[in-house]
This record gives C-alpha cells, structure tokens and sequence, in this order.
C-alpha cells in the first residue's frame, strides 16, 4: 500500500497518508488551488511530506473544441500542466468531454489529445485520457482507445477506471486489446447496486457514493479486472478514487484504514500473494506496481 489521497485540509491529509503507510497521493487541482496560503505553499507542502505525485487531475472537457472555447481550453491547460510539473507528476489525467459544444469526429478528438501531448512533452508528463461513463461522445475505455490510438503519440495512453467500466457495462474481456505499455493510470472503486441505468445515475453515484473495492457489490468483477490487468503486463499504479459522502463524517484515519483494509485484500486475496507492510506493498510480479486512495472526505 503506497500512495493515497483524501479531500480536506491539504497538510492533514498527507499526515493521514504517512500515517497510513502510503508512500504517494494523487494530487487535484483544488488541493492546489484552494490553499490558504496559495498554490506554491500547497507544492511545498507536497514536497516537505515525502509523498511521490502519482498524478494530477482532472482537465475537464479539453478535446473536440473549436474557435475561442478551444484557444480557452488551450490556456486551462498549460496552467494544469505547470501545476503538475511544479508538484512532480508525471502523469495529468483528462477525461473525455461532456460538453454540447465538442465535436464527435474521432480525427477531430485526436488531433486536439495530440496537441496537448505536445505541450506535455517537454515537461516530462504523460496524458492519460479517460473515458467518463456519462462522457458525450467517449463514454467508454475502448472508444477512448480508439481515439489515442489514432493520435499516436508516444506521452498519450488511457486512464481506467473501474467505476465508468461497471457503470458503462462495458466487456473486460476488451481489456485485452489494449497495449499495457499505453496504460498509464488504473483507477478502482466499486458501488452498492448492481447497475446505473441512465447518466444522471452514473453522475451521482460516482460523485457521492463510491466505495472501496472488496466493499461494493461488484468485488468479483473488480477482482477480474485487476488480475486482467496483471495478466496482460501492466506495471503502472492504482489509484483507489472513492468519492463517498458518508466518508466525509469520518475522521481521517479511519477513512485511510479502509484504504489500507482495501489495498491488503488485493494483495492476498485477490493477487493471492502475501503482503508486506504498509508502505512496501506491490502488486505485480515486476515489483513497481503502487497504490493510490483518493477519497472524497
């Protein structure tokens, strides 16, 4: 178990994470921006707890812009991608556009995905693009696939949530078209009913109700997911992203022992592999695999 991330007061949540065991977080652009004292003294902050940026998000409705929304875009992104090169990370997650006003043209998707990775480039960081379950015209990781695929550029891959892959229904046996050289960032979660049949479902349950996986009613199809992934030669991180109402009425340590609960039953039940202490956990045979819990608390 390596790295996590809560929401709330930026310093007490690294102390919560240290606590824990974990060795990174996964950084959002509010912990920056929203620092009393300014985004810099939140980097600083960062850097004095020791904690390794596993990445940073979430540009928002980015790709399929035209005319003055897209030069706008643009300027959005440049300032994401300085906040993320000042903290460290290596990797800035997009998800697709939910916007009325984006184009559907894949070639159009594409072109924009790979102009941000150009900018990205010389700083170092990667783009994962990820597929939103209730995204307007890429709601699912193989369509948003297809898309980084055709950009073809080597700092663009996906990003996987499990959530939007349950949500969407979407066939894990699809996972195996992927090249896991392309898949920069895993996230897990799971839920408490079996389906969500519309958008506006997807939307409030991802936002407000989220659980750890081994809690929800999916831990079967998480499992599979995980061991697909394994399979398949992914040696990249998990993040744990469990945006939860009901987290944010618990104190910080218990949310992070639910982490910590979590991150062990994939290591011995699920990965069937014995775990070490916190802070030293891997997943993956190759021994680089990490562990990231963002919750909404």
């Amino acid at each position: 178990m390596d790295t996590i991330t809560l929401a709330g007061p930026l310093e007490a949540k690294l102390e919560a994470m240290a606590q824990a065991g974990f060795s990174q977080v996964m950084l959002k652009a509010n912990d920056l921006v929203g620092h009393p004292q300014g985004w810099e003294a939140a980097v600083a902050a960062v850097k004095a707890s020791g904690l390794r940026g596993t990445g940073f998000q979430v540009l928002r409705d980015f790709e399929g812009l035209s005319g003055h929304l897209h030069q706008y875009k643009v300027d959005i992104a440049k300032t994401m991608l300085e906040m993320c090169a000042a903290l460290g990370c290596k990797v800035l997650l997009v998800c697709s556009s939910t916007s009325v006003h984006a184009s559907g043209d894949v070639d159009h998707l594409a072109r924009d995905l790979r102009k941000l990775a150009m900018l990205a480039l010389p700083l170092g960081i990667r783009i994962a693009y990820e597929g939103l379950s209730w995204g307007r015209h890429i709601n699912e990781f193989t369509t948003a696939w297809d898309v980084v695929a055709r950009a073809d550029c080597p700092n663009l891959g996906v990003g996987l949530d499990s959530f939007h892959i349950l949500a969407a229904k979407t066939p894990l046996s699809a996972l195996d078209d992927l090249d896991p050289a392309k898949i920069f960032l895993v996230q897990l979660s799971d839920f408490m009913w079996q389906e969500t049949r519309t958008f506006e479902e997807r939307m409030a349950t991802a936002r407000t109700y989220r659980v750890f996986p081994g809690e929800g009613v999916h831990t079967a199809e998480v499992a599979e997911m995980v061991l697909k992934l394994d399979a398949l030669g992914y040696q990249g991180d998990y993040s744990f992203e469990v945006f939860n109402d009901d987290y944010v009425q618990m104190p910080l340590p218990m949310v992070c022992e639910r982490a910590r609960r979590s991150a062990l039953w994939l290591a011995e039940d699920v990965m069937l592999r014995g775990a070490p202490l916190p802070g030293q956990m891997r997943l993956h045979r190759a021994g680089n695999a990490k562990i990231t819990f963002e919750s909404h608390h």
